[in-house]
């Protein structure tokens, strides 16, 4: 308490693991120190052990410090140890030794060993014969899941057993799910399993070729289906939706193949794909056009479904549309544009060649003539003073 002389602190010590206790004098006035057991038998007195523990071993004694080492320490040692000093009157203080116990073992309990997509699965982690008793944290990889803990307790000793419940999928397989322990007396405990998880297949249709552009008639089509499952699909098989398989498509495993396309041959295939846990589909939607001279209409774009997925062999079609109408428009404009220019050339040359100015001038003197055979001969250069008529070409 207040104005006592004498100071200690509270030991917190892992069992197995050594203790210290330490009892000080602040004004050492030469007086005596002891050290007693929460039995108040005395330990030590000055720097003599009567108590005949060979665990308790002497640190340093001087006439302010009674230093004492406990090694290999038990539950049972744990509780108020008392120093005193011979004042007159006496003074006594007590420190309290806390002992931890970490679990003795952490193990993970699985419902099923292998769980199908879908399915809920329970996992129980138990930490035994821990003190005091234990916090349990579920993690899935690096995301922390909530448990549900139940509290046993055993003389001085707890166990922890924490219930987790997870519905597990496809994403899950293959990945671990860990117990780890928060426990004042132990770091970094913990214990996994890894999930393993079945699944039916998952099924895509690919088109090898044409690789892009459009199905047209008189060309090969070929695709091929690919599925993924666990346990990896058992069959593969190809069919078409509401219709008969044509008689010229060659199927192969996974591969489809259609040599010579023709509109006889639009619909859906189907691949199908199955293992231990189901079936799954893809759809393939086939539309076949002209021939290349012709331009087809725009079309719709790929659709896919779960667990059926649809590839529609119009997907792309409006730009290649798209693409040829600028094509042609281009080459058109191009076309009227050197024809008008030629045409400007020509005409430029045309009236350069033939624009000119004409002057005449009518012999003179034909007005004076008497007859009409006079006046031509005048107009014809019978005068000396009559003028040629002339021409000027520009």
């Amino acid at each position: 308490g207040d104005g006592q002389n004498l100071v200690t602190e509270d030991v917190t010590v892992v069992e197995g693991e050594v203790a210290t206790i330490s009892c000080r004098v602040k004004n050492s006035d030469d007086s005596v120190i002891q050290l007693l057991n929460p039995n108040r038998q005395t330990i030590y007195f000055k720097d003599f052990r009567p108590l005949k523990d060979s665990r308790f071993q002497l640190v340093n004694f001087s006439n302010s410090e009674l230093r004492v080492s406990l090694t290999n320490v038990s539950v049972s040692d744990e509780g108020r140890y008392f120093c005193q000093l011979y004042t007159d009157p006496p003074q006594e203080i007590y420190t309290t030794m806390t002992v931890l116990v970490p679990p003795r073992n952490l193990v993970i309990d699985i419902q099923k060993d292998i769980a199908t997509e879908g399915e809920e699965i329970e996992l129980n982690c138990t930490a035994m014969a821990s003190r005091p008793a234990t916090k349990i944290r579920w993690f899935k990889g690096n995301k922390e899941l909530r448990g549900k803990s139940e509290v046993e307790q055993w003389s001085d000793m707890f166990t922890v057993t924490s219930q987790l419940l997870l519905t597990v999928g496809r994403e899950d397989d293959g990945v671990p799910v860990i117990c780890l322990v928060d426990h004042p007396a132990v770091k970094d405990l913990q214990t996994q399993r890894y999930l393993e998880v079945i699944y039916k297949p998952q099924v895509r249709v690919l088109q090898n070729y044409p690789l892009q552009g459009l199905t047209r008639e008189g060309e090969p089509l070929e695709l091929t289906c690919t599925a993924f499952g666990k346990p990896q699909p058992t069959e593969v098989k190809w069919l078409r939706v509401d219709d008969e398989m044509p008689q010229h498509v060659v199927v192969s495993g996974s591969n489809l193949l259609i040599n010579n396309l023709n509109k006889t041959d639009n619909g859906t295939y189907r691949c199908e794909a199955s293992n231990a846990v189901g079936k799954s589909s893809a759809d393939y939607m086939l539309f076949v056009y002209d021939p290349p001279t012709t331009i087809p209409p725009p079309t719709t774009t790929t659709t896919t479904t779960t667990p059926t997925t649809i590839t529609d062999s119009r997907a792309g079609d409006e730009g290649s549309i798209r693409a040829v109408d600028h094509a042609v428009i281009g080459g058109v404009v191009a076309v009227v544009v050197f024809a008008m220019l030629c045409l400007l050339i020509i005409l430029g040359r045309y009236f350069a060649r033939h624009k000119g100015t004409y002057f005449t001038h009518e012999a003179k003197g034909a007005d004076d003539a008497a007859d009409a055979d006079t006046a031509i001969i005048n107009a014809e250069g019978g005068q000396n003073n009559s003028e040629e008529k002339k021409e000027y070409f520009i």
